[in-house]
């Protein structure tokens, strides 16, 4: 009796290891790597690659505005006149601090302190949000300047770059207040560190793009376009128009 018993506990022992393995098995590929991480690597990658065309549009398409305008078929306003690194400075520190709350959610609630990663979730969201505010209040400043995707080659470039980076922020922060109020109906805990890891992968590589962004389409200078250009632009305009009505006076 006493061996049979044995033999039942040792085959549940030896059911419960198998279960154990078959939950490893499934949460982890061939490679060792979580399949959640290891799929949000493959986003990543292919998000590298719908940046960087985008990106390298907008390089591609520098200065295109100006050459336009010097010709007398374009008009601006230009990035010159427009950006304002001060301001986007502020907004891009703010950004890189949100990187380092992401990392302080993580490392809390990896030790179980979940009333630190709730705080750290909500500080991270705020700063992104914070982001948000900057971006829309920037891209209503330079509508109302006279800029839109149709105005110019600059408009069409540096809105869809910064509108499509700002979209992928305003992505993360939806998931990390998603988290956060998981977290606080109780369903984010130790063992689902995880998941706010791989939330936070996410978060650093919207970063790092803002990082390439903001020293190309901000930093790097542009060439200035005074109202010496302004004038020589209205020049070739008015040139045109004159040929224009010389042109129609031939025939009427």
């Amino acid at each position: 009796m006493t061996q049979a018993v044995e033999v039942v506990h040792a085959s549940g022992g030896a059911g419960h290891a198998a279960g154990h393995g078959g939950d490893d098995h499934t949460s982890h590929t061939a490679t060792g790597i979580n399949h959640r991480k290891l799929a949000m690597w493959l986003f990543l990658a292919s998000d590298c690659m719908f940046f960087g065309s985008l990106i390298a549009t907008y390089m591609i398409y520098r200065g295109r505005a100006e050459e336009v305008f010097r010709e007398g078929a374009g008009t601006g306003p230009f990035p010159s006149q427009l950006i304002d690194i001060p301001f986007t400075s502020v907004s891009a520190f703010v950004l890189l601090m949100s990187s380092l709350t992401m990392v302080l959610a993580l490392a809390a609630l990896q030790k179980n302190n979940l009333r630190g990663s709730r705080i750290w979730l909500a500080a991270t969201s705020l700063l992104g949000a914070t982001f948000l505010g900057g971006q829309y209040f920037e891209f209503t400043e330079f509508y109302h300047e006279g800029l839109s995707l149709q105005t110019n080659m600059f408009g069409a470039t540096f809105f869809t770059l910064t509108g499509f980076h700002g979209l992928h922020v305003a992505i993360g922060v939806i998931w990390l207040l998603t988290l956060l109020y998981v977290s606080l109906r109780g369903g984010l805990k130790q063992k689902d560190a995880m998941s706010l890891e791989v939330a936070g992968l996410y978060w650093h590589f919207v970063d790092i793009v803002w990082i390439i962004i903001f020293t190309l389409v901000y930093l790097v200078p542009y060439e200035e376009m005074g109202t010496e250009g302004l004038e020589e632009g209205g020049e070739h305009g008015m040139r045109l128009i004159e040929f224009g009505r010389n042109a129609l006076g031939t025939f009427f």
